[in-house]
């Protein structure tokens, strides 16, 4: 009862001043903007004297800052709970890449909410929960994207890309013009309200920044370092700080687009991170970066800007997290919320109004490869089991456990009980064996790749979702941005789970590449009783590219080369699931090809 009457005095407050006002005011416009794998030590405004962000900074002077503000170790779970308000792994969400990490279909988004109470929806970046239609992000309420869909892309500069299913590719930088598109879409949808989704594919390697940024930073000393300087590669904080100014130069392109055309004043704009650094690099002092559930590892920044209603320079101290923003943004828009699931956030709005709230204390649990932590507003309780005081040790070098056992057993159970309802495993004695389960990883997920759908006929199947088979391999570890290579053999195959929708004929193509000696092979699709024959030809052989990387990537990321379509021909596919199947039936050369991916266009009946 408190609640609803803080809620209530609330948005009297955000009314102001009267029923006939609030509902005669104009929707607000929402601009979210999400960093792909900055660090909260990444901006001037936390204190990182090495880098300057004024456009990202001024969200935080004209609005408001949540100080600890807690995402997740790695990048798709974040992308989930954000769009849901639900822990991932209620979501569907366990890893990814190989089909991991997409979200159930029967989530609802923000986007949804958004999209059903009337606005212009589009997202204009990396989206990383599901590629194939009903996963696609215009299936999960966006009327238009602009990106990629991967959980990484191994092409920066002048990249293929996909604008509302089809395949693009401009000149430019892949945040430029991810950027420019959003633009483009908030100018087109101001004659109503819009919510433009702003998803960055940096600072997230390869690394890859245009030369004006990275001249910037070539020859720069860099001072603060990270709580590792002996695994800190320098270069590589260049970098990661070059990309981050780029981006906020981007953000400063739509914060003055919002002021030219009027719309700044009655626009929410937030920004924020999917997960801690990718790099050792200064953080703050905090133990941990992406990957880990300590502190370094899952606090991001987070600014919420309304220049019309909220406070400036207010800063939120209560903990919160990526799973909050869905109530928040839908309860400060007056967004009715879709779907009936049930959230793990909460509606911060009283936090942001008011500093005498009485505001319910909490917890939040982060998880990442079978790991679990706790976070309170004063207490971590880490995946070891492990207590520290946050407040008084924000870079968790003193445990505390042996002195405050009361919190330490309260926490523990805690942990035991969220993982018993979120992870649905059971509790175990102290000691115990741990059973296996199953997670993160780079096997394939087994629920089917969905094909055919008549409002999204092109499916789009990338060697990252495909099972290599005999001596097939992954161009790299990671199976993000990869391709299929070292296919020498008729024993080798590679194979997609399919669920097809709508039976029918579909044109079959394969991004490939083949040595001019080589060319020739005949290769056969099959799916069920269905088979479909064809040549490899004619040879096409490109070189990696040489214009991708301003210091080299990680060896786990794949070099990339530019990939040619072979048109298979045509092929009708029953409904109902099955393996497709790809293989070879005469190899005259050393190798068959390398496969970046097949697409199944649906035709007709």
């Amino acid at each position: 009862m408190i609640r609803l009457m803080l809620l209530a005095a609330v948005w009297l407050t955000i009314a102001a001043h009267s029923p006939t006002e609030a509902a005669e005011a104009p929707r607000p416009n929402l601009v979210v903007f999400l960093a792909d794998d900055a660090g909260w030590g990444d901006y001037s405004r936390n204190g990182n004297t090495q880098v300057s962000t004024p456009n990202i900074d001024s969200l935080a002077r004209d609005g408001v800052t949540l100080d600890r503000f807690f995402v997740c170790p790695v990048c798709s779970p974040t992308r989930a709970e954000f769009l849901t308000g639900r822990y991932h792994p209620r979501t569907g969400v366990y890893g990814v890449s190989t089909g991991q990490e997409r979200m159930s279909l029967d989530e609802k988004t923000i986007a949804d909410a958004f999209h059903t109470a009337g606005y212009a929806t589009g997202a204009f970046g990396k989206w990383h929960n599901g590629s194939q239609w009903p996963y696609h992000p215009m299936a999960r309420g966006f009327d238009e994207y602009y990106g990629y869909t991967a959980g990484h892309w191994g092409e920066y500069f002048d990249p293929p890309l996909e604008h509302n299913g089809q395949p693009v590719r401009e000149k430019g930088y892949i945040v430029d013009l991810c950027t420019s598109q959003a633009l483009d879409f908030i100018d087109r949808s101001r004659g109503k309200p819009f919510f433009c989704y702003v998803p960055f594919t940096t600072p997230h390697s390869p690394w890859g920044v245009p030369d004006e940024d990275w001249q910037r930073f070539k020859d720069k000393p860099i001072a603060q370092r990270g709580t590792q300087p002996n695994q800190e590669d320098l270069d590589e904080t260049r970098c990661a700080l070059a990309m981050i100014e780029n981006q906020d130069r981007n953000v400063g392109r739509v914060l003055k687009w919002l002021e030219d055309l009027g719309l700044a004043e009655n626009t929410i704009v937030l920004y924020f991170s999917d997960n801690g650094p990718n790099s050792w690099r200064w953080n703050g002092g905090m133990k941990g970066r992406k990957a880990s559930t300590d502190e370094g590892g899952i606090r991001s920044t987070c600014f919420l800007r309304w220049p019309a209603k909220l406070p400036k320079g207010r800063t939120v101290p209560q903990i919160a997290g990526a799973i909050d923003l869905l109530p928040t943004l839908t309860s400060l828009a007056g967004v009715t919320r879709v779907g009936d699931k049930p959230l793990d956030g909460r509606d911060l709005t009283p936090l942001f109004l008011t500093e005498d709230t009485l505001w319910p204390k909490r917890m939040l649990f982060s998880t990442w490869a079978g790991k679990v932590s706790v976070r309170t507003d004063r207490h971590r309780l880490d995946s070891q089991g492990v207590l520290f005081d946050m407040q008084a040790d924000p870079g968790q070098t003193t445990p505390i456990t042996a002195q405050d056992q009361e919190t330490t057993k309260q926490l523990t159970a805690a942990v035991s009980q969220w993982r018993k309802d979120v992870l649905g495993e059971a509790s175990e004695p102290k000691g115990a064996p741990r059973r296996e389960r199953k997670g993160p990883g780079n096997a394939v997920d087994p629920r089917p790749l969905t094909v055919g759908y008549r409002e999204f006929p092109r499916t789009w199947l990338p060697a990252r979702d495909g099972e290599p088979r005999g001596g097939v391999r992954r161009s790299s570890s990671a199976p993000n941005s990869s391709y299929f290579v070292h296919w020498t053999s008729k024993e080798d195959s590679m194979v997609w789970r399919l669920a097809v929708h709508t039976p029918g004929r579909y044109a079959v193509e394969i991004l490939y590449t083949c040595p001019e000696a080589d060319a020739g092979s005949k290769v056969e699709l099959a799916f069920q009783d269905r088979r479909l024959a064809g040549t490899v030809a004619p040879g096409w052989d490109p070189p990696l590219y040489t214009n991708q990387d301003t210091i080299p990537r990680p060896p786990a990321e794949s070099q990339m080369k530019e990939f040619h379509p072979l048109r298979l021909g045509e092929m009708t596919l029953p409904a109902g699931e099955g393996d497709l199947v790809l293989k070879a039936t005469d190899i005259p050369g050393g190798s068959v090809m390398d496969v970046r991916a097949i697409t199944l266009t649906l035709l007709g009946d």
